[in-house]
């Protein structure tokens, strides 16, 4: 059965008592190897060790805290491995753990914590190991500027051991002191946080379904978090003023639990500055400092409001969830590079009004028959389109008069099995077909020889086509010659208004993602 996971909150409850048992054991080439089962309130893991093994604790325990020398049941050289002896020993070495367990009930010796796996599984051991780690590397590492790599499991434990309210150094050994952990955290830069699918180790504890909190972490710039539950997760907003780049991937199920963690008890709330004086809204701060943020891989379905709190964000990933609409995206007018491939888009009506800025799209893997709203996207540069639904080649000319596009990809579409897919395909992008990188492949000049052919043929149907409907242009000639125009001979000749011009593409002397 999966651990439960062990709540925040003010009120702990006391430490359940540790239990161990000898729960089998199994013959490995000559020798035989002792199955323990090491139980710490809802968290429960295996040890294997033969009976050497035994021997060696024992002589450490004897040595170190001069335990009674026979307490460890003796040797036996003739008939080791008989069914008989091990079920005995099975027995007796059960005995001997658990009087030392009662012997030493509030912080095992190290040498007996590290033979029941204590730092793997165990809040105490974990804690005191990681300080001991960064001890001796911490300052290593935060010089170097790498990206530190700790496990779910480990926020937990350090989460717990804050909340208890013990001595930061129970151990009486310095080098395990707390204060080594918090000391590193408030300084790191670079962190990732890693957990497992299903148990972790040979324990039944599920490290995704484990609380942590992150408040520790005072200067985060990146922070990676994969295989967690995003719910659990508190205290990531106490980066807010630092925190430039996030990845939460495999850990949410909406874009409000990564960026409104803290006012997820309220109904309603607004960024900071946005509230209604008089309201009950909750007021949250924006995520000032971020520009780039991956949410990929996760149960998204929608762009919610949130995205309010990143004002400032030039790249946001959302590829591999179940987007079904682009919505709310107007308010990010720094955004430069959107991902939202293999999600469910099927439609892409009014897009345009959603993305102005935008440099760099990809929408492969949807569900997209029609690429109208595409064709006002006037900074576009690259664009992928692949595993998708369009069939007809018309659709592509929704962007073939996008000034800026300069990458294309629609492979694995069903009009990329047409006869000629890539020359017809180009030809929609009429004089400027030699700038286009068509899936990834440049432009030939045999293919652009092509292009200027079919343009040709187009022309000559256009010509035919006037040229077969005269009916239709001597009735627009005799409307035309019908209608007198009449201008007043004190008034000045009347200029005909000029359309519209189109909206000029918004440049940035920032390259795109590809050229970085």
């Amino acid at each position: 059965m999966a651990a439960a996971a062990r709540s925040f909150g003010p009120e702990r409850e006391a430490e359940p008592a540790k239990e161990v048992r000898v729960v089998g054991s199994e013959l490995v080439d000559t020798y035989t190897v002792y199955i323990i089962q090491v139980t710490d309130g809802s968290h429960e893991w295996t040890v294997k060790h033969r009976y050497s093994d035994f021997h060696d604790l024992h002589e450490k325990l004897v040595a170190e805290r001069k335990i009674d020398k026979s307490l460890l049941p003796p040797k036996k050289i003739i008939g080791k491995n008989s069914r008989s002896l091990v079920e005995k020993r099975e027995k007796d070495l059960e005995v001997y753990l658990q009087t030392l367990l009662a012997t030493f009930p509030d912080v095992a010796p190290r040498v007996l914590a590290h033979f029941l796996h204590f730092h793997f599984y165990e809040i105490n051991g974990i804690t005191a190991a990681l300080a001991e780690e960064l001890f001796e590397k911490g300052e290593q590492l935060l010089g170097a500027g790498e990206v530190f790599a700790i496990r779910p499991l480990q926020l937990y434990a350090v989460t717990e051991q804050l909340q208890q309210g013990k001595p930061t150094c129970a151990s009486g050994d310095a080098k395990t002191d707390l204060g080594h952990i918090l000391d590193f955290t408030c300084r790191l830069k670079y962190l990732k946080v890693s957990g497992t699918e299903g148990p972790f180790g040979t324990s039944n504890i599920q490290e995704q379904l484990l609380p942590f909190d992150l408040s520790i972490f005072k200067s985060l710039h990146q922070v990676e978090i994969s295989h967690c539950d995003a719910k659990r997760i508190r205290g990531l907003v106490a980066s807010k003023p630092t925190l430039a780049t996030m990845s939460v991937r495999f850990s949410a199920t909406s874009m409000k639990e990564v960026l409104v963690p803290e006012a997820s008890e309220f109904d309603e709330w607004e960024p900071a500055g946005a509230a209604l004086e008089g309201t009950v809204t909750a007021v949250i701060p924006t995520w000032q400092a971020l520009t780039a943020l991956d949410l990929s891989h996760n149960s998204i379905s929608e762009i919610d409001e949130s995205v309010k709190l990143i004002p400032k964000i030039e790249f946001l990933d959302l590829s591999h969830n179940g987007v079904l609409v682009v919505d709310n995206l107007q308010h990010l007018y720094n955004l430069v590079h959107l991902d939202l491939s293999y999600n469910k888009l099927s439609f892409l009506e009014g897009v345009h009004t959603k993305l102005g800025n935008i440099k760099t799209l990809n929408l492969a893997g949807n569900l997209l028959g029609s690429l109208s709203g595409l064709h006002k996207l006037y900074s576009l540069v690259n664009l992928d389109l692949s595993d998708n639904r369009i069939e007809q080649m018309e659709e592509v000319r929704s962007i073939g008069s996008l000034p800026c596009l300069e990458h294309v990809a629609l492979l694995n579409n069903p009009l990329s099995i047409i006869p000629d897919y890539r020359t017809k395909v180009l030809a929609q992008f009429g004089e400027r077909a030699s700038e286009v990188c068509l899936d990834n492949t440049v432009t030939t000049e045999k293919e652009l020889d092509t292009v200027e052919v079919l343009k040709a043929i187009q022309k000559a149907k256009e010509v035919k086509s006037k040229l077969s409907n005269p009916e239709k242009k001597v009735s627009e000639d005799s409307r035309l010659s019908a209608a007198p125009c009449v201008r007043p001979s004190s008034s000045p000749p009347t200029v005909a208004p000029t359309s519209a011009s189109l909206p000029q593409p918004i440049l940035s002397n920032q390259g795109i993602l590809g050229d970085e």
